[in-house]
């Protein structure tokens, strides 16, 4: 990928394969804490408008024994006799990295192993579907530290119900992935050994059966509804509606239903 903006760099690999992107996190000896460097790597890709590349679908895993271990720590320490404008500056760059990922128009999957903690949870709860091995185990922590879940807390409700949302942000313990796919915080429990395969699987079924553009469409409108008011969603609604039946997978998801009695093969 030389020469493109589908690169690895120092704390991320990244690697196409057809219309896949299998990005990593590559920080173990940190546990792929979320530094400054990591945040900006991952923003760059997922900011990219990944269907005009050709890719379907984005895979993000962490390297090591844990995909993620949250915030850098040391990195938020020297901000402590920092102002408010520095502070929000770093903020603000966390939220590029969520809503990246949460805008993405490509259908996206986390795949986690061992310890998903604070912001490492947000990062793989902002993706479409994630899938998590039999021994992983999440936390939001901020509230151990003094700190607020304050990014994660805005779409976290797309996943779990608000008593869920209240538990997991304000009562600071571990979730096991039981219990995590009993709340919806994860759509997939699988074993360590087939992790990888598995979340690939996923990728693959969804797009034999489901348009990319549909499936972009419909992210944006389940973003762009979220909050509003029941008749403003509605009319929103309907002029995606009414937009999505002019698309040429639409027409041609019709025409081959019509000929054949079965949907498209969409990959």
């Amino acid at each position: 990928m030389t020469g493109s903006v589908l690169e690895s760099s120092q704390f991320l690999d990244v690697r196409r394969e057809e219309d896949l992107l299998l990005l990593e996190l590559d920080d173990p000896g940190r546990a792929n804490a979320l530094s400054p460097e990591m945040i900006a790597a991952v923003t760059a890709i997922y900011t990219r408008d990944l269907r005009a590349d050709g890719l379907r679908a984005v895979i993000l895993s962490g390297r090591g024994k844990h995909f993620s271990a949250g915030a850098d720590l040391e990195h938020l320490r020297s901000l402590g006799a920092a102002g408010y404008d520095e502070n929000l500056a770093d903020s603000q760059r966390l939220r590029a990295l969520f809503e990246s990922i949460l805008r993405q128009p490509a259908l996206t999957l986390a795949a986690v192993q061992g310890a998903c903690v604070a912001g490492g949870c947000g990062l793989a709860t902002a993706h479409d579907f994630v899938v998590a091995t039999e021994d992983s185990r999440f936390l939001y922590s901020e509230v151990r530290i003094g700190f607020v879940a304050a990014l994660v807390a805005t779409f976290l409700p797309l996943r779990l119900r608000g008593r869920d949302v209240r538990d997991v942000l304000l009562n600071p313990e571990f979730v096991g992935a039981t219990r995590a796919l009993e709340i919806g915080l994860v759509n997939r429990v699988v074993a360590a050994s087939e992790l990888t395969a598995q979340t690939r699987k996923l990728a693959v079924e969804i797009l034999e059966r489901a348009s990319s553009e549909s499936i972009a469409r419909t992210k944006k409108l389940l973003l762009d509804t979220m909050g509003q008011g029941l008749g403003e969603a509605l009319e929103l609604a309907a002029k995606v509606n009414a937009e999505a039946r002019g698309t040429d997978d639409c027409r041609h998801g019709i025409a081959t239903f019509l000929e054949t009695k079965a949907p498209p093969t969409w990959r």
